[in-house]
């Protein structure tokens, strides 16, 4: 790796020693060269195996389009600010269920009724990560029919009624 050639010391008279001057040193970059591109082709690898983790949504092309649905045919989920979640099939009183019940539930559901299209309602003041993670059941249990909507009063007036 790294070589010099170095003088003997030479020796004058009554037993002094005096020093040899040093000759030249050399260092193999060598291995440093060998390391640099061992880690940059690690990196590049690596990096490149990951696939990013993305959803596809569809978006009406229309902002002021109206989907007509029957109310048998509709599951409305409710998330309050709380992350408590109630769900009701048209204009039923909605029934609280828990998060980890949710995805047997639409399985359930979605097996009764085909045609049945999931309204995800969350309130502005909640956690993002809790409409992500009800993103994430509707995947997993294969509902390929939702939509997202804002909680709005009506909706917090009827789970007022519901809570108390």
């Amino acid at each position: 790796m790294a070589g010099g050639d170095v003088a003997e010391p030479r020796k004058h008279g009554k037993g002094k020693k005096k020093k040899g001057r040093r000759l030249g040193i050399r260092i193999d970059m060598t291995p440093l060269v060998d390391i640099a591109f061992l880690l940059l082709t690690f990196f590049m690898l690596t990096t490149t195996m990951s696939l990013p983790q993305t959803m596809e949504i569809n978006l009406p092309p229309d902002a002021d389009v109206k989907v007509e649905i029957a109310e048998s045919n509709l599951l409305t989920l409710r998330i309050d600010d709380k992350g408590q979640i109630y769900w009701a099939i048209g204009i039923e009183a909605p029934e609280k269920i828990e998060f980890g019940k949710l995805r047997n539930f639409l399985v359930e559901k979605n097996q009764e009724n085909p045609k049945l299209t999931t309204l995800v309602k969350v309130d502005r003041k909640g956690k993002y990560e809790m409409m992500v993670d009800i993103m994430d059941e509707l995947n997993i249990a294969n509902v390929s029919r939702f939509s997202l909507a804002p909680l709005l009063d009506a909706d917090k007036a009827i789970l007022a009624k519901v809570k108390g």
